[in-house]
């Protein structure tokens, strides 16, 4: 396969006809100024050595020379082969809870940013495995599948807000069971579960699929948001104006970290329990910690060798012009001396 590296530099090669226009005009103007200065065979007899083309050879081989080296600039590449590349890693799915309790304020600037920069650093630190996003509120969704693509992953992450779930709630045992369907079936000792949560309004059905998916090889570890004291969840109510979410008897409903259900949940996926009031980056290098414990899977993967570059050989040949152009004198050849070889 072929391609030029910087298939940009190419534009350099509308210098080329100016070049040639400007040899013209030169030509004409060196010609006329000769038969200004005297006859033109006049001119041959006091000058008989000077040869008619040289000047034309001369140009056209740097001309030649001037492409080679914008060929050469822009790199012309052959190659470009697949070949199987064997690698080790685990899998690991990051869940994200999007319920609204999760605008909660309690901590800064609110739940849902500091799960979302975390989240965002935890796959930033996370290179080298192979990562997936769920985001869940009333139910859950699979938002990427496993990739080492982490830009994206990021970028996922980053975008993720309440209003891409239809229905609220917290429902953690779905997220648990999407992210065991999503991995592959024949992996049982290779993958981890980050579930990124309030804990609130869980489904009572969570500590027993817990149980169930950490038998099956999967482990969950816990990230809890929030604070026990707890905050007012901001509503949107139009006009940029913004309330509290309000019970029947409209009073602020005031929504709280479950600690209790976030190290529950750990201690039923065999994992760790975290919580985000902590320093952020402690928890983030005490959960790569963990998953470095895990034992990694060789995975079989299809990558392209690199191209092979030429720029060399069209570099050399223009130098060799170069200096072919800087030893050939305007006198005329002794070897073709007396002959008209354009007549």
């Amino acid at each position: 396969m072929f391609r030029f590296e910087h298939a940009e530099h190419l534009w350099a090669f509308g210098l080329v006809p100016i070049l040639i226009l400007f040899f013209v005009f030169t030509w004409y103007a060196r010609k006329r100024a000769m038969n200004r200065f005297g006859d033109t065979l006049l001119m041959q007899r006091i000058i008989p050595q000077l040869s008619k083309h040289k000047h034309t050879i001369k140009f056209t081989i740097l001309m030649f020379a001037l492409s080679f080296l914008i060929i050469g600039w822009a790199n012309p590449q052959w190659g470009m082969k697949k070949e199987k590349v064997k690698r080790k890693s685990s899998d690991i799915f990051i869940a994200l809870d999007i319920s609204k309790s999760m605008l909660a304020e309690d901590v800064r600037p609110s739940r849902l940013d500091r799960a979302r920069q975390f989240a965002q650093n935890l796959v930033k630190n996370l290179k080298g495995e192979r990562i997936g996003t769920i985001i869940f509120a009333g139910n859950a969704y699979l938002q990427m599948p496993l990739t080492t693509d982490y830009a994206a992953a990021q970028l996922f992450l980053k975008s993720a807000n309440p209003d891409m779930a239809p229905s609220q709630g917290t429902a953690i045992s779905d997220a648990i069971d999407l992210a065991e369907r999503s991995f592959q079936e024949d992996n049982k000792h290779h993958k981890a579960l980050v579930i990124i949560t309030d804990g609130e309004n869980h489904d009572e059905a969570t500590m027993e699929r817990a149980r169930e998916a950490a038998e099956n090889g999967l482990l969950i570890f816990t990230v809890g948001v929030g604070t026990t004291e707890g905050g007012f969840i901001p509503v949107d109510i139009g006009g940029g104006r913004t309330d509290y979410k309000r019970d029947e008897s409209g009073n602020p409903v005031t929504s709280k970290l479950d600690p209790v259900l976030i190290t529950q949940l750990a201690d039923a996926g065999n994992g760790t329990a975290f919580n985000l009031t902590d320093d952020t980056e402690q928890v983030v290098s005490q959960l790569r910690s963990r998953i470095d414990k895990i034992e990694k899977r060789e995975l079989e993967q299809r990558s392209f060798s690199e191209y092979n570059s030429y720029f060399q050989y069209f570099i050399f040949v223009a130098l060799l012009l170069l200096v072919i152009e800087f030893l050939l004198t305007y006198q005329k050849s002794k070897l073709v001396k007396g002959r008209d070889l354009f007549g």
